[in-house]
């Protein structure tokens, strides 16, 4: 591309003034047009190695809180992102090698309170044991902090329920948020029984 000075003259007042004006005028040689150079994107693409993929039922709770299902190793980079102090397994089974090879490599705390999974209607919530884990949760020097248990609903709910009751939800607010991630699947006994209900309104 080149630029070209054109000038032009007008006359005004019958002819006696004339005015002068330069424009500027690019002329395109379409032998010299050529394909802006190749630049990578800056995000990842389907089937790229850099694929960040969040585990099952994945949340931000708060700053510096998450919440999800058991993270397995498709998981590791996306946890690599959040740049984990601590993770908090609901879950009684041990952990497995890859993921426990994965937490010593990023220098994450494990803290592990096992509780049963029960499908049966109003059992037992260990209170001690979710008072434990909730002290983890509210010390500040634990986060970025996630809570999990086998599928990030009914465990993972009851503790996040008693964080809310601590930041002041309301009940109603808090079994809905509960509902949101147990689904259909919701328990009487996490979400209306007295043990539940209980610790809530003890927190």
């Amino acid at each position: 591309m080149k630029i070209d000075h054109i000038s032009a003259t007008s006359a005004t007042n019958g002819g006696d003034t004339a005015i002068c004006k330069t424009f500027e005028v690019a002329v395109f040689d379409r032998r010299d047009l050529s394909l802006p150079p190749v630049v990578a994107s800056p995000y990842p693409v389907v089937g790229d190695e850099l694929n960040l993929i969040p585990p099952l039922n994945f949340a931000m709770v708060d700053n510096g809180i998450f919440r999800s299902g058991f993270p397995d190793s498709d998981n590791f980079s996306f946890l690599q992102t959040l740049g984990l102090r601590t993770i908090i397994c609901l879950c009684p089974e041990p952990y497995p090698e890859a993921t426990t090879e994965f937490l010593k490599d990023g220098g994450i705390k494990l803290y592990q309170f096992g509780i049963e999974g029960y499908k049966e209607p109003f059992v037992n919530i260990p209170q001690d044991t979710i008072r434990e884990a909730l002290k983890v949760v509210l010390d500040a020097k634990n986060h970025p902090v996630l809570i999990h248990c086998k599928r990030g609903k009914h465990r993972t709910g009851c503790l996040v329920g008693c964080l809310r009751k601590l930041q002041k939800w309301c009940l109603t607010s808090i079994f809905d948020e509960y509902q949101r991630f147990a689904a259909a699947k919701a328990r009487v006994a996490d979400q209306s029984g007295r043990e539940f209900q209980a610790l809530l309104w003890n927190e």
